[in-house]
């Protein structure tokens, strides 16, 4: 991993680490929980999208599908834990790179094509909601990138955000659409 990329990932641990350290701050509207899947809440977007402050919010039991994200990233545990399972390309299929990892509040894991970004997240309880606040260096929304099948084939897809009728908390771009996987171009 380049220094500078390095150097980013450890300040961006701490900022994010305060952040997550108290959840009281994210308003109700960015918290809800939906019974068809997570969502995904646009909190922040750079206007020149260098980077993207997302709240997951995920319902009991929920999980991601085996996917990428093809830039860096930083997940903070707000509160509930999740479970984060690393996986590996191994001849044309995946395979679990070690067992599942639990976050627990207040920890923060890194993800980049350069220190293993190939994963499937969750929610580790089966009876409660859990929220996760995620760093990404790149408009997450707005990024091509894979979700996997159990061979290893990758699909292209592009998230959105969850629409609140609300701007972001933070300024800039307004987040639209349910959070759902669709091919793209």
């Amino acid at each position: 991993m380049r220094p500078a990329r390095r150097k980013l990932l450890e300040s961006g641990r701490s900022l994010l680490a305060e952040l997550v350290a108290q959840d009281d701050w994210l308003p109700d509207t960015h918290a809800a929980p939906d019974v068809l899947g997570y969502r995904q809440y646009l909190l922040h977007c750079d206007g020149l999208s260098r980077f993207s402050v997302v709240a997951f919010v995920w319902g009991p039991g929920q999980a991601t599908p085996v996917h990428d994200h093809t830039v860096w990233g930083l997940i903070g545990c707000c509160a509930v834990p999740k479970s984060r399972r690393p996986m590996r390309s191994m001849t044309q299929s995946l395979r679990p790179k070690g067992a599942a990892r639990r976050i627990e509040p207040g920890e923060i894991e890194a993800v980049s094509p350069t220190i293993g970004d190939i994963h499937r997240v969750a929610n580790a309880y089966a009876d409660r909601t859990s929220i996760s606040i995620h760093v990404y260096g790149d408009d997450i929304g707005a990024v091509r990138r894979s979700v996997y099948d159990e061979a290893g084939n990758a699909r292209p897809f592009v998230s959105s955000y969850a629409d609140t009728g609300l701007p972001n908390i933070w300024g800039a771009r307004s987040g639209a659409g349910v959070l759902q996987l669709k091919p793209s171009p």
